[in-house]
């Protein structure tokens, strides 16, 4: 594998790759300060932008990178079937950071923890009937095998960040979904929008399309953990938040294959027990710093 090239040359080489594009979505402004890393067995940039790999025992798991930004988080008071807990407020992360591009598929959870929950069974599948703690768990358990992936979840405003997509509409589809776009109770449509199907069990992680950052399923076939304890939102900017030291319940993201379409808004917010678990609840690794 190539040494990891200094950020000029990192630069030049993104810029050109850039350009040869024929179809781009996204470029990237801000671009990581190392690129690839060491650790990576694959890596590239497409239209969705930067990304690297690393594969445990045969397992591949993909990170796309997202740089530095402001965006509203939460939804504005008018956006229909919103909870009194989406105030919405400004939110400025002032650092990269790096999101799997899928959620933890059960093939990854079997490798490492060498046992499988989950109630849809299926490689491709999400790994699911986990709880906060079991996702630290195996985030420990992997961090002690390969340090350098530096995994942890990602916080709340790093999750809807990403699952935003640059947008500010309910979802990053625009202001209604389906069941071609996302996995959900499809009887139950968002704010009178037209009905389609139910599938009553997850889909693979990647059966979907991705949004515009090469992301897969933020919204609708598995709750997603976030690392943050629940609590109500600031009404004033805030700048990378981390969320309360301490509290009862951590948050989840993203609804479900079983929830109604409202609840796969990009603002929505669920909350349980650390030890909640259930055949609709997953999780999506982060990279910390």
């Amino acid at each position: 594998m190539s040494s990891p090239f200094l950020k000029n040359d990192m630069v030049e080489r993104v810029n050109n790759l850039c350009n040869s594009k024929k179809m781009y979505i996204r470029k990237h402004t801000i671009i990581p300060e190392e690129f690839p890393e060491a650790w990576v067995s694959d890596w590239g940039e497409d239209e969705f932008g930067l990304w690297m790999a690393f594969t445990y025992q045969g397992v591949r798991q993909v990170f796309r990178w997202c740089e530095p930004g402001t965006f509203l988080m939460g939804s504005p008071e008018d956006e229909p079937e919103r909870y009194h807990d989406e105030l919405q407020h400004e939110v400025t992360l002032t650092k990269g950071f790096w999101i799997a591009d899928t959620p933890v598929t059960q093939a990854l959870w079997q490798v490492l923890m060498g046992n499988n929950p989950s109630e849809f069974k299926g490689e491709e599948r999400p790994v699911e009937n986990i709880g906060w703690q079991d996702a630290q768990a195996f985030i420990a358990k992997m961090n002690g095998l390969k340090p350098e992936l530096k995994l942890c979840l990602p916080t709340e405003a790093q999750w809807e960040y990403a699952c935003r997509a640059g947008t500010t509409t309910p979802f990053s589809w625009g202001e209604q979904i389906d069941s071609t776009l996302v996995n959900f109770d499809g009887t139950r449509p968002y704010n009178n929008g037209s009905t389609s199907e139910y599938r009553k069990q997850t889909v693979e992680v990647s059966a979907l399309p991705c949004n515009d950052w090469g992301l897969y399923q933020m919204h609708g076939n598995v709750w997603e953990w976030c690392q943050d304890w629940y609590a109500d939102y600031p009404a004033q900017p805030v700048i990378d938040p981390q969320g309360l030291e301490s509290g009862k319940s951590r948050v989840l993201r993203g609804g479900s294959w079983i929830r109604l379409g409202g609840y796969c808004r990009s603002a929505r917010r669920l909350h349980n027990e650390p030890s909640y678990r259930s055949f609709n609840t997953g999780f999506r690794l982060a990279r910390g710093h």
